[in-house]
C-alpha cells in the first residue's frame, strides 16, 4: 500500500532527494519515541535539533544567507514525510513554525536583519518557532486585534495579549503582529497593522513578557501559550517590513503555507491508513483477517481515495504557487487544506474503527492520530473559513462574514 500511494504522485528528482534525506532522519525516531513525547507532553527536542543540524530550517532561506533556497514543491514533500514517518501532525507542527516564520524576514526584513538572523536560522542555531497573531477578543478576525505597538523614539512599546501561540518554549525569537494605528483611525481595517521580531529571552528578563501554557488534548508534544505584553520595548530596527502593512505581509505567504499544512494532513492520513491496513491484514476474527470484511475494507479504501485526491491537488498547486498570485492560487490552497483535513480525519477514524476496542489504546497509536486529525479541521484556519473563501472568491457568493 505504501509503495502504491507514493507512486500515484510523480515527484521530481529534487523532491525525491528531499523525501529520502528527510526520511533517513525520521527513521531514527520510532513509534515509542513519539508515543512517549505525546504521553509526557514533551517537545521532541532531539528530533528538531537533528533536523536543524542538517539545515532543514533553512529550506526556504535563500542561498546567499546560507539556506537551501528551495520552494513550496520541496517543502510539501518534506512536511508530508515528517508527518507520515510516525510522528504525525505533531511532528510536523514541531518544526513548521521554524521553517515558515523565516519567510516574512526573507521577503520584508531589512538587509541588516536578514544578515543577522537568517544564516543562524539556516544553521539551526536560531529558532523563530513562534508567531503571535491570534487574540482572545479577535479570534479569526485578525484585523480586530487589540495588541498595540506605540513608537517611542528608537523603540516601539508593545502592550497586549495573544493566545494559541505555539512553540514559545522552543523559540529564540517571536514574530508579533500588533496594531500601530488604532482601528478607528484607518480608512481600511487591514491597514495600521505591523510585524515585529521580539527577542524572547530579553523580553522575559525585562519582565515585559509573561506566558501561560494552555492545556489541550491533541498534539501534546507541541505546546501552545497565552502571552501578555506589558511595556515591551522593541528596537525600531526589529520592525519587519513597513509600518502599517503587516497584515498584507501575513497574507502574502498564506497560500504557500496552507499547501504545506495540507501536505502535513496528507502525511498524517497516510500514516493512519497504513496502520489501519496493517491491523486489518494481521487481525483474525472468526477464522479470517478482518480486512476481508467489506465493513472494514470499504472505509479504508474510501479514505485512500480521499487522501490521493487531496494529494494530487496539493502537489499540483505547489508546482505553480511560487510563480502565481491571486484568487486562483488562493482557491487551490484553500481547497487543498479543506480536502486534506477531511481526508486525514476519515483515515484516522477508519483506522480507529478497524482496531475496534484497541483503537483507543495508546499502544496502537491510532487514537493519537485521531486526536491530531480532528485538530487539523481547526488549525491554522477552520474548515468553515476555507469554505468562506471559496464561496466568496470562487463561486461569487455574497461575503458571509
Amino acid at each position: 500500500m505504501a509503495a502504491l500511494a507514493a507512486d500515484l504522485v510523480e515527484l521530481s528528482d529534487q523532491q525525491r532527494l528531499v523525501r529520502d534525506s528527510v526520511r533517513e532522519i525520521c527513521d531514527g525516531y520510532d513509534d515509542e519515541y513519539w508515543r512517549r513525547k505525546d504521553t509526557a507532553g514533551e517537545y521532541p527536542t532531539e528530533f528538531v535539533e537533528e533536523l536543524g543540524a542538517h539545515g532543514w530550517f533553512g529550506v526556504l532561506v535563500p542561498e546567499e544567507y546560507g539556506g537551501a533556497g528551495m520552494g513550496t514543491p520541496e517543502t510539501v514533500v518534506m512536511m508530508e514525510e515528517i508527518a507520515r514517518a510516525g510522528g504525525g501532525f505533531a511532528a510536523a507542527q514541531a518544526v513548521h513554525g521554524g521553517i515558515y516564520n523565516s519567510v516574512p524576514l526573507v521577503r520584508y526584513g531589512s538587509e541588516e536583519l536578514k544578515e543577522e538572523i537568517l544564516p543562524a536560522v539556516a544553521r539551526g542555531e536560531h529558532a523563530i518557532q513562534a508567531f503571535g497573531l491570534t487574540e482572545p477578543n479577535a479570534g479569526s478576525n485578525s484585523t480586530a486585534i487589540e495588541t498595540f505597538a506605540e513608537r517611542d523614539g528608537d523603540d516601539y512599546v508593545i502592550n497586549g495579549q495573544k493566545i494559541w501561540t505555539s512553540r514559545v518554549d522552543a523559540s529564540d525569537s517571536l514574530l508579533v503582529v500588533a496594531r500601530t494605528t488604532p482601528l478607528d483611525e484607518v480608512d481600511k481595517r487591514t491597514r495600521g497593522i505591523s510585524m515585529f521580531l521580539v527577542d524572547i529571552e530579553a523580553a522575559v528578563e525585562a519582565g515585559s513578557l509573561e506566558s501561560r501554557e494552555i492545556p489541550k488534548s491533541a498534539s501534546n508534544a507541541v505546546h501552545a501559550f497565552e502571552l501578555w505584553f506589558e511595556d515591551l520595548c522593541v528596537p525600531a530596527e526589529r520592525l519587519v517590513g513597513e509600518e502599517g502593512n503587516g497584515f498584507y505581509q501575513v497574507l502574502d505567504g498564506l497560500n504557500e503555507e496552507r499547501l504545506v499544512i495540507a501536505a502535513e494532513c496528507i502525511g498524517l492520513g497516510e500514516l493512519a491508513l497504513e496502520r489501519g491496513v496493517d491491523y486489518a491484514n494481521d487481525r483474525e476474527v472468526f477464522g479470517r483477517p478482518i480486512g476481508q470484511n467489506q465493513a472494514i475494507q470499504h472505509p479504508l479504501a474510501r479514505a485512500f481515495a480521499q487522501i490521493q485526491a487531496a494529494k494530487q491537488l496539493t502537489y499540483a498547486a505547489a508546482d505553480v504557487v511560487d510563480s502565481q498570485r491571486g484568487t486562483a492560487v488562493g482557491a487551490r490552497a484553500n481547497t487543498a487544506k479543506y480536502l486534506a483535513s477531511e481526508a486525514a480525519f476519515a483515515a484516522a477514524d477508519a483506522a480507529v474503527q478497524t482496531h475496534g476496542g484497541f483503537g483507543v489504546a495508546t499502544e496502537y497509536d491510532v487514537e493519537r492520530y485521531f486526536r491530531e486529525a480532528r485538530l487539523t479541521r481547526l488549525v491554522p484556519i477552520t474548515q468553515e473559513l476555507a469554505l468562506n473563501y471559496l464561496g466568496e472568491n470562487v463561486l461569487g457568493l455574497p461575503r458571509s462574514y
